[in-house]
């Protein structure tokens, strides 16, 4: 089996939800149901949080959660991967976003698998299908993608256009996930930020104006990433609603 590092970056200052990795889902900081649910994983070699925050470092080692400063230069999540990268050596890498609580143990597996059997895949991600309803939030990130699953584009507009207005078009929603080899890390972190990537402010743009596939898996587990104060709400309701606890540390 290849090592596998799961990473959780954090920035505290976040711009549109400030300080959200602290707040509070059901009476547990948001980064701890972050860590706790991926944690339930069975395949991680190490996961850990980077952050550039010591108040953060501080609750993770009160709450013994693994983590990592990391710089505070850092303009994406990827940028602090590889940061950890230089110093925590793996065959892959799995990005899980720090404001991804209702992150599963199946999502991983899901994205991870790709990885460990086709060689020719360098990065991937998730997928789950909305409402275009939902595909008009320009918060929840839209994805399209060939007929072999990989990324066309990603986008905060609704894509792809439904110019006829039939209302037959299917939205997909690209959740907060990636795994990458090291080797794709590598190439991203000499690679700079893109023109698509910073209109849209999305880094995994970076990789496909630079040529670099992105194999596509479509899960029906939808996630809730936390933005704003209404999201805070609607993981604490559905985590209430179905009566799901703080997983215990392995």
């Amino acid at each position: 089996m290849n090592k596998v590092i799961g990473v959780i970056p954090v920035r505290l200052e976040s711009t549109r939800l400030p300080r959200k990795a602290l707040r509070l889902i059901c009476g547990h900081p948001m980064i701890e149901w972050v860590y706790r649910r991926a944690q339930e994983w069975p395949g991680f070699s190490r996961l850990l949080v980077a952050t550039d925050s010591e108040e953060v470092m501080a609750l993770c080692s009160r709450l013994r959660i693994p983590a990592t400063m990391t710089s505070s230069a850092h303009r994406s999540g990827s940028d602090r991967v590889i940061e950890v990268m230089g110093r925590e050596p793996a065959d892959l890498y799995v990005n899980i976003q720090g404001d991804e609580p209702m992150v599963t143990a199946r999502h991983i597996e899901l994205l991870v698998a790709p990885l460990r059997e086709q060689a020719s895949t360098a990065v991937s991600t998730l997928k789950v299908a909305i409402t275009p309803e939902e595909a008009s939030n320009p918060n929840d990130v839209k994805v399209v993608t060939s007929g072999d699953g990989h990324a066309l584009y990603f986008s905060r507009s609704p894509i792809p256009y439904d110019r006829a207005g039939a209302g037959s078009v299917q939205y997909y929603k690209h959740l907060g996930l990636y795994a990458y080899t090291r080797e794709a890390l590598t190439t991203f972190s000499k690679l700079a930020p893109s023109g698509l990537e910073s209109a849209e402010a999305l880094e995994q743009l970076r990789f496909l104006e630079n040529g670099i596939p992105i194999v596509v898996l479509e899960t029906a587990e939808d996630t809730v990433g936390v933005d704003t104060e209404d999201d805070l709400r609607k993981v604490e309701g559905y985590f209430r609603n179905a009566n799901i606890t703080l997983p215990e540390s392995n």
